[in-house]
């Protein structure tokens, strides 16, 4: 045979043992063993299957347990640090404000947030109708408990007296500096999370999840089992076995079986919420997954033969749909992932099964990622906020104030309103921290704010402490008349809160005002309306003090002088 017979014969081998043939001598080599020992294995796995599902259910159960105890973890923190704002923020007699203005808006897993006096009447709450109504909490254990113990306290199920909807009470006492100034803050639960927790464990044949209180009141189920809320479970009689295992070890898990009510056999898995006396109970019918694994084996048969069948005639196209484009759609997400975009998502029926538990941990790691964000972002809000707050007045700092400015000054670029500013100080400050002492100045600045909120919320302003004895009012929506007006409530309210001041002309604490009222389309920017209003103050310091000026005219004790020219 010649040279080039001999090297055209090498090529043709070479072509008929190309890629997709290697494949499918690979396959031949791998699938003809694989399907005999599969079919020797699949009868012997039945029972094996069920341990293993009792174990994977378990371990859900178990994650679901460590995401009810971080919720509960949550409160206690969310109720610890409301305690120490409240009781902080005693000494500016602004204790709810400022404790309502530091809490975060992303907590869906509480109805509510109320103080109550050691008395049980509610002094502070999100809801005004607690307020309205007067609720009175003393009557109830779990409020009972939190004063006696100081502990954090979390009640059984109980229906709200406000909204007759079912609900789980934490307590928690936050001391005063005596005993009639403690306070409790309260919170009701919202139970719909936390069966939206339990979500996961909803839609699996033959498996009951439930969190039951003490007594076997259920207190939240996944969507499919939603009607047992608010119910006793049906198996009571596993309570005291949960107890009688709990006793004789030291964890708060474990397992059991038992024969339920209506002659089933089961495998229970519980785990208690510490802090509560709550319990996640997963009750797994074994008989039924039993059955699912049947089901399953018989299925494993079919597909074997269609394995069989497909694999020689299609090796490589399966190869490459099912390794190399789910390769191609998870580099994809991790891209996605890298550039910030949390909500990438692979379908799963495009994935292999071999690819679904990669894409968890993608799902995981992007849900860890995302939530310590979210805990970031509410973390500097939380900031912003106290940031924001001048803490000896109750009002809002220079800085809240500047926010507030450049809100309202572009709201009304937009409508064409009026916006009305009123700067206000102090008169002869100085001389009375010299007569009197800081501890004095401090009180006073304290009664002023107070008297500036006050009105601020009948004329629906926004009152800021502008820096040292300087305060102001933005007014949006009014125009220079109705700031005259208010003008003069100010100083008259500052007057009669009758502030002795010796040093001072009229023997008093008094302010002067300055107001200065413009559309944004007269002037340049919301600076120029502070530096008029400043004009205004000065020009009212000039004119003796205790007095309102307009930016133009002067108004002193209802009187009106031209100040043109």
């Amino acid at each position: 045979m010649s040279r080039i017979g001999i090297n055209r014969n090498k090529a043709r081998l070479r072509g008929a043992l190309g890629i997709r043939a290697r494949l499918v001598l690979l396959a031949l080599i791998l699938v003809g063993p694989l399907m005999a020992e599969r079919i020797r294995s699949l009868d012997a796995t039945r029972t094996h299957q069920i341990a293993m599902a009792a174990r994977d259910f378990a371990g859900v159960a178990q994650h679901s347990a460590d995401a009810q105890r971080e919720v509960f973890a949550s409160i206690e923190a969310v109720l610890k640090s409301s305690a120490y704002i409240y009781t902080s923020a005693a000494q500016v007699n602004r204790s709810c404000a400022i404790m309502r203005a530091s809490l975060r808006g992303d907590m869906p897993w509480l109805r509510s947030l109320t103080v109550a006096g050691a008395d049980g009447i509610a002094r502070c709450s999100t809801w005004p109708e607690v307020i309205e109504q007067r609720f009175d909490f003393s009557d109830r254990p779990y409020f009972k408990k939190a004063v006696e113990t100081g502990e954090f306290v979390v009640s059984d199920y109980l229906f709200s007296r406000l909204t007759n909807q079912p609900t789980v009470m934490a307590a928690y006492l936050a001391p005063g500096l005596t005993k009639d100034d403690d306070a409790v803050v309260l919170a009701a639960v919202n139970l719909d999370w936390m069966s939206k927790i339990m979500g996961n464990l909803g839609d699996r044949p033959g498996v009951t999840t439930l969190l039951v209180d003490h007594a076997g009141t259920v207190l939240a189920a996944p969507p499919t089992d939603a009607s047992a809320i608010g119910r006793p479970m049906e198996d009571l009689a596993l309570l005291p076995m949960i107890e009688t295992h709990l006793r004789n070890t030291d964890k708060q898990t474990g397992s059991l079986s038992f024969s339920a009510s209506d002659g089933s056999q089961r495998a229970v898995s519980f785990a208690t919420i510490p802090g509560t006396g709550a319990q996640l109970i997963v009750s797994v019918d074994e008989a039924r997954v039993s059955a699912v694994a049947n089901h399953e084996i018989r299925t494993a048969y079919l597909q074997l033969a269609f394995v069989c069948l497909f694999v020689l005639l299609g090796a490589l196209v399966v190869a490459e749909r099912l390794i190399i484009k789910p390769i191609q759609m998870m580099e994809t997400m991790a891209k996605r992932f890298g550039r910030g975009d949390w909500s990438a998502r692979v379908a799963r029926n495009t994935l292999p099964a071999e690819f679904v538990p990669l894409a968890r941990a993608f799902y995981g790691m992007a849900a860890q990622l995302r939530g310590r964000e979210r805990e970031l972002r509410a973390s500097n809000e939380q900031l912003t906020v106290l940031a924001s707050i001048d803490m000896l007045s109750g009002l809002a700092n220079r800085r809240g104030f500047q926010s507030r400015l450049d809100f309202e000054w572009l709201k009304a670029q937009q409508s064409g309103d009026h916006l009305t500013l009123l700067m206000i100080d102090v008169d002869h400050f100085k001389l009375f921290n010299d007569t009197y002492g800081h501890p004095e100045g401090d009180a006073c600045l304290a009664r002023v704010g107070e008297a500036l909120s006050s009105l601020a919320d009948r004329c629906s302003g926004f009152a800021g402490r502008y820096g040292g004895e300087e305060f102001c009012l933005l007014l949006p929506g009014t125009e220079v008349a109705r700031g005259i007006q208010i003008g003069e409530m100010v100083r008259a309210a500052i007057w009669n809160l009758s502030v002795s001041h010796a040093t001072s002309a009229h023997q008093r604490v008094t302010v002067s005002v300055g107001v200065a009222s413009a559309t944004p389309a007269a002037l340049e920017t919301a600076n120029d309306l502070i530096e008029a209003a400043d004009a205004s103050l000065y020009a009212a310091k000039r004119r003796g003090r205790n007095t309102v000026v307009e930016h133009g005219f002067v108004r002193a004790y209802g009187t009106a002088v031209s100040l043109a020219g």
